[in-house]
């Protein structure tokens, strides 16, 4: 079967103007991790697009023991070994942040993607309650749950370790492409071997929230100002967020880049994680050129802490501008 076929999908392109930063405020929650060290307290981070607060929420971080490996593994390691010592990083013991975007919207809260779930993923993930917490943000008041991708960091949170809902009033709003493939177990076999644990947990995550799904096709508008975009290759039906209020505007980008220090400069590698690697690729480069294109906003899952700021073009790839820290939204 081929994965490209059944993965297909373009991007909306709707432009709009910018948004702008305006407040960070760490939260004082220590996030353990998996070796001994002192207790960090980066929280959460607050800006503003028009009438939405964006809070971005620390969940935490894993460590990739052999980046050689595990990304960009369509370049030799001599490639990914020049790439790592020009941007000061290791080849092992490299961290894989997980955080989390909430929108304080005029009709409500709304979480873009779920989390680890609180100690389910193993030591150093799972602060997104008591960073939640900090910040101000009960699961109670989260009234929509719009998810990218079905992969566990991104899902696992939607319910406890008893897997009861995590957000007791929310709507769960899933891809119509990835909710085919994943709830299909007759596709397991047609995956890559590192996407078949998506399979049983999908069915935990999603088995007691069914009453409150929608699964959307397409790109559509999920909630007001907040509209899907098809960015497939990561999974079969990868979705990043486009946000709007009033003359502003930011982007939700989910995996469609990893770490920007090496995907968002090495534009035509991919990731063992990518279910497609040509097309992610292909999606990257437009989901990204757009970002660049239109100066906006964007906050992203993996990307360092607070994991927003914006993309400029850097002669045939991008860079990654951090959001400036302020004091007041």
């Amino acid at each position: 079967m081929n994965r490209r076929t059944t993965l297909g999908a373009a991007l909306a392109a709707p432009a709009l103007l910018a948004a702008r930063p305006a407040l960070a405020q760490p939260a004082a929650a220590p996030a353990p991790g998996p070796a001994p060290g002192p207790a960090q307290a980066p929280g959460f981070y607050r800006f503003r697009v028009g009438e939405i607060v964006v809070t971005t929420v620390y969940d935490g971080f894993v460590r990739r023991n052999d980046i050689r490996t595990q990304l960009g593994i369509n370049a030799t390691p001599d490639e990914i070994q020049a790439v790592l010592d020009a941007n000061g990083l290791p080849a092992t013991g490299i961290q894989n942040p997980y955080i989390v975007t909430f929108l304080q919207t005029p009709r409500g809260v709304v979480a873009l993607d779920a989390g680890t779930g609180a100690g389910q993923l193993g030591p150093g993930t799972g602060l997104m309650p008591q960073n939640m917490a900090a910040a101000g943000i009960r699961p109670e008041d989260v009234t929509l749950v719009c998810v990218s991708h079905f992969h566990g960091d991104h899902i696992t949170g939607l319910t406890t370790a008893e897997n009861q809902p995590f957000f007791p009033n929310a709507e769960i709003a899933v891809p119509a492409r990835e909710w085919a493939w994943f709830s299909d177990e007759a596709n397991a076999a047609r995956s890559p071997q590192q996407q078949r644990g998506t399979f049983p947990n999908t069915q935990r995550r999603f088995g007691p929230l069914r009453a409150r799904m929608r699964v959307f096709e397409g790109e559509p508008e999920v909630a007001p100002g907040i509209r899907a975009i098809a960015t497939p290759g990561h999974t079969p039906g990868h979705t990043a967020y486009h946000i709007a209020s009033g003359n502003e505007q930011m982007f939700y980008t989910a995996d469609a880049s990893s770490r920007p220090d090496i995907f968002l400069r090495q534009l035509g590698w991919w990731s063992m994680f990518d279910f497609d690697g040509q097309m992610a690729i292909e999606t990257r480069r437009r989901l990204f050129d757009r970002i660049a294109a239109e100066r906006a906003l964007m906050t992203a899952y993996h990307f360092t802490f607070p994991g927003a700021g914006r993309v400029v073009r850097d002669g045939n790839a991008f860079r990654f501008v951090p959001v400036e820290w302020s004091s007041a939204v």
